[in-house]
């Protein structure tokens, strides 16, 4: 910048006002014009200096914004409308549409191009003269409030050049057609097309440097305050449009994929192109048009929704619906609720499919041979047995295959998400408990695999497999009955020795305990204990025997397992009996009673004041048998029997070859329980690989008067044979055994209860009828979910029984504690 000598200007005190606003006038439209190389700023701004100085400050003012004014209306704005085109006023009409595009895109862009040079001139020529009036704005506009010159033409340029109307279109100003434009040109860039971001850039850039009012305000800025709610309302019809017509026409992985491009294609409009302060409005407008309106029906679609996407492992798809739902909705209640009902119907379909299995009949074959009777026995005692506990491990193998499939899910495409997986764990309880065998069937699966199902699986795989199953056991409501099933078959696991591995027996113990306490495990905790020191009881016995020196070289051992009666579940070891009447006592043989009496004696001896209860149906036995081969010879076999089998063979040893003892009789000789003896003499006499005894008439029932003979001429290929009891083993209960288990069940969750009860009111002494209920239920829901009506009876029970009163002129019912 030149500072120069200017003619006509004196450096005296006497100041012609006139002539000096004239040669400022001159020179200011040298500025506007961009002409301004052979102007003196420096004298320029002494002589407004002067101006102010000698009161002249408001003239000047207004003789500049005058002259402002003037430039703008006289040389901007026709230059602005010069540039207009009619076909940014026609639009479609006339010619085909790819041309009116272009045309309208070219004639745009002509008009915003007019703009930016008239503003960015307008801005460089106010620059320039704000130096000149430097003095001006800072005492003659600071002292009268004024804005300064700068501002006050900004003012201008909006009001007379933005806001001017157009000739022949009274109701549109060059603002609202720049508007307009700029509007059609982001639609173009919507619609696939190119379009000059920088020129456009440009022109917001000049609506963001222009406010409504002179306070220069924030939030008063043009560009805020006129064209971006132009913007938002058309974007807004434009994205419910298009949101209705993707509903109408595509799936709902595509409809995703496209929301999910228009968010970034709008982030970077508003990056490169528009403004960042808008990027959140034109987020808010998709995210309710596209996903809030909307995101019900894109959940729903058929065929294509969150139901196909889950059955379908569409995890990208899934992904990108919960990160679009998760801007509108931080709950995700719309997934939340799909998700869930489809894990409710797929475990649904689990639980029929079990039921279904359990119930399907086992196919038989035709009466066409000689040994089919014993076959058909054979299928009709075990198949049913194993299908129904091949059910039930399929039923929890099913489920724990669901689970790993929605965890995936829940890790890969919900971010593993906290509010979903609160919901996923919701579901998987509610079908879970609605399969009224879920603790039995649990408890099987666990039987099974301890069984043989770890067996050949490395220290991790078995790990892993037992923490699947406390999975589902943390889903289990009523885990007092799983606990029931539990001993029940860990029970036969232990005393029949079918465990594969004590040392995951103990781990799967350490796991329940984390997960349901001390007390859930305490009884099982000492079965084990029961074990281990009955085989330390059984060698100690052997060394007893020893020293005595029993010259019978025959004599049988004894391994005896000492189970503590209120630990053990000794009523489910066999079939159950009537309340009140207790299991037979089996009568042995006399040289088995004598080693039995020995063993009393010995025990007895070391316990006075205990009493053992002998329990037949719960043992083994292995036993060598003789039988007569081709030439006169005799080979012996050992056969791996039950307790109650072995006392039914030992009385043939009393029989002449060739005769026979009934049922009856057998039954009348050794008080086995006629339904456990009749399945004992299946085993023995039917089945066709194990017919030690030969049975008449041959058929599969067993009646009293049945003929049984010992089979001298059995044999088999094996030396060592086990014998195993018809239908024995773990196996899902029939109806009338789930009503039995259930009602002793519910017999012992009474004392539980009422046992919570007690302890509460004797911490609280007085308590209203709601909250005792409430605190109840709290206490016991990790172990079972009590029944509200089974609490009110135990309360009334208690209040019988006078450990509780009634408060009387309680405005609601209320119980007192009595010590």
């Amino acid at each position: 910048m030149k500072f120069l000598n200017s003619k006509g200007l004196t450096g005296n005190d006497d100041l012609d006002f006139e002539g000096t606003w004239a040669i400022l006038a001159s020179s200011l439209r040298e500025i506007n014009t961009k002409n301004p190389s052979n102007l003196s700023f420096e004298q320029l701004y002494r002589n407004a200096y002067k101006l102010v100085l000698k009161k002249k400050g408001d003239a000047l003012y207004e003789k500049v914004k005058n002259f402002e004014r003037d430039w703008l209306l006289n040389e901007v704005q026709p230059q602005i409308l010069a540039v207009l085109s009619v076909s940014l006023f026609a639009g479609d009409a006339g010619g085909s549409v790819t041309t009116n595009a272009n045309e309208r895109r070219v004639a745009g862009e002509r008009l915003m191009k007019s703009l930016k040079h008239a503003w960015e001139d307008h801005n460089t020529g106010m620059n320039m003269t704000t130096d000149v009036l430097m003095y001006m704005d800072r005492v003659y506009c600071a002292d009268n409030r004024k804005p300064s010159i700068f501002t006050t033409s900004m003012g201008q340029f909006r009001e007379y050049v933005l806001r001017a109307p157009i000739p022949s279109y009274d109701d549109t100003t060059i603002a609202t057609l720049l508007f307009t434009v700029i509007l059609d040109q982001i639609q173009m860039e919507r619609d696939g097309n190119l379009i000059d971001r920088a020129l456009i850039r440009s022109c917001v850039y000049m609506l963001e440097g222009l406010y409504e009012t002179e306070e220069e305000e924030e939030d008063t800025k043009l560009y805020l305050t006129s064209f971006e709610p132009a913007f938002l309302a058309a974007s807004r019809e434009f994205y419910k449009i298009e949101g209705q017509s993707l509903l109408r026409t595509t799936d709902a992985g595509t409809f995703c994929r496209q929301t999910k491009r228009r968010l970034a294609e709008e982030s970077d409009r508003c990056r490169s192109t528009l403004s960042p302060l808008t990027l959140s409005k034109i987020n808010s407008v998709i995210e309710k048009e596209m996903i809030k309106d909307l995101i019900r029906d894109v959940v729903g679609l058929p065929g294509s929704g969150v139901q196909f996407m889950l059955d379908n492992d569409r995890l990208e798809e899934l992904q990108m619906i919960y990160d679009l739902i998760s801007k509108v909705d931080p709950k995700k209640e719309e997934l939340k609720l799909a998700v869930s009902k489809r894990i409710v119907e797929l475990g649904t379909e689990i639980n029929n499919a079990a039921i279904t299995n359990s119930q399907s009949q086992p196919v038989k074959l035709p009466n066409s041979s000689t040994i089919q009777p014993e076959i058909e026995a054979k299928i009709t005692a075990e198949r049913p047995l194993n299908q129904q506990t091949a059910a039930a491990v399929q039923w929890v193998d099913d489920i724990l295959l669901l689970k790993d499939k929605y965890d995936n899910v829940l890790d890969t495409s919900f971010n593993a998400d906290q509010g979903l997986q609160t919901a996923f764990s919701r579901s998987f309880t509610d079908f879970i408990n609605n399969f009224d065998r879920s603790s039995e069937y649990l408890s099987l699966f666990f039987d099974e695999n301890m069984k043989k199902g770890i067996k050949g699986k490395t220290e991790n795989e078995v790990d892993a497999l037992l923490d699947k199953g406390i999975t589902l056991l943390r889903y289990v409501q009523d885990k007092d009955m799983f606990e029931r099933y539990y001993k029940k078959h860990l029970s036969r696991r232990l005393l029949m020795k079918r465990s594969v591995s004590m040392d995951a027996e103990r781990q799967m113990i350490s796991k329940m305990k984390m997960e349901v306490g001390n007390s859930f495990t305490q009884k099982i905790e000492s079965m084990f204990k029961d074990m281990a020191v009955s085989e330390d009881l059984s060698s100690n016995y052997k060394q007893h025997v020893a020293r005595l020196g029993d010259p019978d070289p025959r004599r049988a051992e004894l391994d005896v397992n000492v189970l503590t009666s209120t630990m053990w579940p000794l009523e489910a070891m066999g079939q159950p009996y009537h309340e009140g009447e207790s299991r037979p006592t089996c009568i042995f043989p006399p040289t088995i009673d004598k080693i039995k009496q020995g063993f009393e004696k010995f025990y007895l001896d070391k316990h006075s004041g205990r009493q053992l209860s002998w329990q037949a149906n719960m043992g083994t036995a292995d036993i060598r048998a003789y039988f007569s081969e081709s030439k006169g010879k005799v080979k012996s076999r050992e056969l791996n029997v039950s307790t109650y089998a072995m006392v039914i063979l030992l009385l043939f040893n009393d029989l002449p070859s060739g005769e026979f003892i009934t049922c009856e009789e057998i039954q009348a000789k050794t008080n086995i329980p006629m339904h456990e003896l009749t399945r004992n003499l299946q085993s023995l006499a039917v089945a066709p690989k194990t017919r030690v005894l030969l049975k008449e008439p041959m058929s599969k029932e067993v009646k009293p008067g049945d003929k049984f003979f010992f089979n001298e001429s059995f044999y088999s290929q094996f030396t060592k044979i086990k014998i195993g009891v018809v239908t024995s083993g773990n196996k899902v209960e029939d109806q009338d055994e789930r009503k039995e288990t259930e009602k002793k069940n519910n017999d012992t969750r009474g004392n539980i209860i009422e046992a919570a009860i007690v302890r509460i009111m004797k911490q609280r002494k007085e308590l209203a009828h709601q909250k005792l209920i409430a605190e109840v239920i709290q206490q016991l829901t990790s172990r079972f979910l009590p029944d509200v009506t089974m609490v009110k009876k135990r309360i009334e029970s208690l209040i019988e029984r006078e450990y509780l009163d009634r408060v009387e002129d309680a405005e609601r019912p209320a119980y007192r504690y009595l010590a």
